[in-house]
């Protein structure tokens, strides 16, 4: 590793950490070149392991032969680590350190919807989701119950956020995930049913056996205050509730993808409700 002591805040090498926001890293007129932001040991190693270009490191001085120590053999032997005391890095970032280490790395191309659909049973739909901590949150929800996919709109924040990745604890590298246009009708050209969450009179209730035994399942969760449009609704197979008790509405949208990607997660072929197609 190249190991630079920081002595000049305004190296322009250091911009990366201290000057860009988060549209700026996406730098959608030009993609290939593209970053973002992962913090802390544990979710860098994810990233490094599936198999994600690092192009810097900033890495508080003690973590050098510490936590950060083991990453240095999964990235490039001409990689710079900027390294500083604590307070420095951030003053420098404008924020503390989770675990005292961040990576600049290079933000993948984006996949073809039906590549990453192709041969999916249950996928996750984000329609206009901006919480930041909601989408880690389903994104940790969906690699741990078996989502095979997860799609979001354009109206959805970007999963590569520095604080969606820390949120999901690196998962987010884990569950294949890509944009889509509209949540019913592209998942309808790629041979899903649709189940809208969201609370209507004529509901289907999540535990119902209809929905289990549907080969392709696409599950469209919405933002936490409106919800989902009354036109993703209509336009949806099945309109899906979660049943509640005293009196509760709902849940958190992480909370509800939790409970709903465990009810409708593929089974195996000894359970009665399973789709035999698992």
């Amino acid at each position: 590793m190249q190991i630079i002591e920081i002595t000049d805040s305004s190296d322009a090498a250091l911009r990366v950490y201290r000057d860009l926001t988060e549209a700026q890293l996406q730098n959608r007129l030009h993609p290939d070149e593209g970053l973002f932001i992962c913090e802390s040991p544990k979710v860098i190693k994810v990233a490094l392991e599936q198999g994600y270009e690092p192009v810097s490191m900033l890495c508080e001085r003690r973590h050098i032969t510490g936590d950060a120590s083991p990453l240095f053999e999964l990235c490039p032997a001409d990689m710079p680590v900027y390294t500083a005391d604590r307070s420095i890095l951030s003053r420098l970032t404008g924020y503390t350190l989770t675990r005292g280490v961040l990576c600049a790395m290079r933000r993948p191309k984006d996949r073809p919807a039906g590549e990453i659909l192709k041969g999916g049973k249950r996928v996750c739909v984000i329609d206009g989701v901006t919480d930041t901590t909601n989408i880690g949150s389903i994104f940790r929800s969906a690699a741990a119950l078996g989502i095979d996919a997860v799609m979001l709109t354009r109206t959805s924040c970007d999963p590569l956020n520095r604080r969606s990745v820390r949120v999901s604890m690196g998962t987010v590298f884990l569950v294949p995930w890509g944009w889509i246009d509209d949540p019913v009708e592209d998942m309808h050209r790629y041979g899903y049913k649709t189940a809208a969450m969201a609370l209507r009179h004529d509901n289907v209730r999540l535990d119902d056996d209809v929905l289990r035994s549907e080969p392709r399942l696409a599950i469209i969760m919405g933002t936490e205050g409106e919800g989902l449009s009354e036109d993703v609704i209509i336009r949806s197979d099945y309109v899906v509730m979660i049943p509640m008790s005293n009196g509760v509405d709902s849940l958190n949208v992480g909370a509800a993808a939790a409970v709903a990607f465990w009810e409708l997660r593929c089974r195996n072929d000894n359970n009665p409700h399973c789709c035999n197609k698992c």
